[in-house]
């Protein structure tokens, strides 16, 4: 069986209100094709934190992993930053 590489997010949580589940925002940027400017978007992702240890405003990493819930596909590998 072949290893697959799983992609990893680095975010900021916004919401840890659910059980075992945190919202984390991932902000990526890219030139736009036709006016070069430098342009953000913003996506929030569904990520398990088994212990509950996240709190809002932490910087974490989230790993994809298989489907846990109807819209949870990754869990949270590392916390980078706490929140202060």
């Amino acid at each position: 069986m072949a290893y697959e590489r799983k992609l990893a997010r680095t975010g900021v949580v916004v919401s840890n209100k659910m059980d075992k589940t945190i919202v984390v925002d991932i902000e990526r940027q890219f030139r736009h094709p036709l006016y070069k400017k430098i342009v953000r978007r913003h996506k929030k992702y569904k990520a398990h934190d088994a212990n509950n240890e996240c709190n809002e405003g932490d910087v974490v990493i989230i790993r994809e992993c298989r489907p846990l819930s109807r819209d949870k596909r990754w869990q949270l590998e590392k916390i980078v930053e706490r929140s202060k």
